[in-house]
């Protein structure tokens, strides 16, 4: 803790026992907290990380990267384990399992050409991503595109080909184009039979994977290995169980709201978590939760179960986090009548009550809730792309969690983002030294 008892020393040396500053004094604090969080000096000392070493950012940095966990201090509530486990159990039953197989359309492609096409892509999700179809119409125009010799030679003209050129960060995109073709021709394999170099075990495929500097990190290959053993690519394999939720902002959230993981102190999406040390201990974290989670599940229902908590992740992410635990049910107001009424569309132009009296008044949107507050959440549940997939039987007009996350009063709680390491919006071209001025991050 040296690093912020030197500045709070600073500060109080500034300051005194004033608390009415003088223009002058105002103006060396900021000076002092500019210093502490933004600029760093000669002999600040570095930190190892991606590989790499770099000289610390700042003293906060240095304060941050030994602390962090620490003062988080995130905890997994078994409890809130147990009543998510039941509640997922229950979505189970009433889908037949179905919500926890789902996944995008394959196109037509076999399983060959599944495989290479995920593996050579999948590492290019991120700021901006192309849908799995958009992908494979690529490959099926022009397959050579995804020929590993050839991008291994020239990755640029892959990037280019496939159409992510204009994603941003195309250095790194190159980089691990390249990095994955070579993952898998040093393995003297196709992304198909790649698997079989490691004995059909699917967390030492992993492993490797991220491994090689190609763009898996945790969440991206837990996603791959999932698809690999839903589409039925991968037979036969083996540690699958041993594959965590893909985690992301989604399931995170999904994690706070209701309970099964909680932090010290509210979790805030700030530059200053340099080198994601946050986002890092929190993904760590809410992969351990939701494998709470599964194992309660598991446990009490052995007979009507998942195979693996990576399996969670549709539901958990696409229903529950991308559809239902969002603000997406808009008020309206119409514009002649003054009525008001809740719709599950803020591109809505009409009043509809009048619409139903023969008339067509327009009407504007005044407020946005989240569809599990009050007694009007049906009008968007069932228009939800989940209620119209007619899986669950009976179907669900509220979201499951809603009785859990009502007890924790928290579903206000935002997850953090990840802070670019690396590449141009990320920390190495924003230092500053003392003295110097300068610096800066890019949103």
């Amino acid at each position: 803790m040296n690093e912020v008892s030197n500045f709070i020393n600073r500060i109080k040396n500034i300051s005194g026992n004033m608390t009415d500053l003088s223009i002058d004094k105002a103006r060396l604090i900021i000076k002092e907290i500019n210093e502490f969080l933004f600029t760093n000096y000669e002999d600040i000392g570095t930190t190892d990380i991606l590989g790499n070493s770099y000289k610390y950012f700042s003293d906060f940095h240095k304060f941050w990267e030994k602390n962090h966990k620490e003062i988080l201090n995130i905890q997994i509530d078994e409890e809130k384990c147990r009543l998510v486990a039941e509640k997922l159990h229950e979505v189970f039953v009433r889908t037949n399992g179905i919500v926890f197989r789902k996944i995008y359309d394959t196109n037509g492609l076999c399983a060959e050409d599944i495989c290479k096409v995920r593996i050579l892509t999948a590492n290019q999700d991120f700021r901006g991503s192309r849908s799995f179809k958009q992908l494979s119409d690529v490959f099926i125009d022009d397959g050579s595109i995804f020929d590993l010799n050839k991008i291994f030679t020239d990755p640029e003209s892959f990037v280019k080909d496939i159409g992510i050129t204009g994603l941003s960060q195309n250095d790194k995109r190159v980089q691990y184009a390249k990095n994955i073709a070579k993952f898998i021709l040093d393995n003297h394999t196709t992304p198909y039979e790649i698997i079989h170099c490691f004995d059909n075990n699917v967390k030492e495929f992993k492993n490797a994977l991220i491994c090689s500097n190609s763009g898996y990190g945790n969440k991206k290959a837990d996603m791959f290995i999932r698809d690999m053993i839903v589409l039925g690519i991968w037979k036969d394999i083996v540690g699958f169980d041993q594959i965590d939720v893909a985690s992301d902002i989604n399931t995170i959230k999904v994690a706070l709201r209701t309970g099964i993981m909680f932090s010290a102190i509210p979790l805030v999406s700030s530059f200053l978590d340099i080198f994601c040390y946050q986002y890092s201990y929190v993904d760590e974290m809410n992969a351990k939760a939701w494998r709470k989670v599964w194992k309660i599940w598991n446990s009490k229902y052995p007979e009507e179960t998942i195979a693996s908590p990576c399996l969670l992740d549709y539901f958990v992410y696409n229903v529950v986090g991308k559809q239902f635990c969002k603000p997406n049910l808009f008020l309206f107001q119409c514009d002649e009548e003054k009525h008001r009424f809740f719709w599950h569309s803020g591109r809505n132009k009409t009043c509809q009550i009048c619409y139903k009296k023969g008339k067509h008044n327009y009407a504007h949107s005044i407020d946005r809730i989240m569809p599990c507050e009050g007694e009007h959440g049906a009008v968007f549940f069932e228009k939800s792309e989940f209620y119209r997939s007619n899986v669950a039987s009976p179907n669900y007009d509220n979201c499951p969690f809603k009785s859990i996350c009502d007890q924790n009063n928290c579903k206000e709680l935002q997850p953090p983002a990840s802070i670019s390491i690396l590449g141009q919006t990320g920390w190495t071209n924003a230092y500053a030294k003392k003295e110097n001025g300068g610096g800066g991050i890019m949103g």
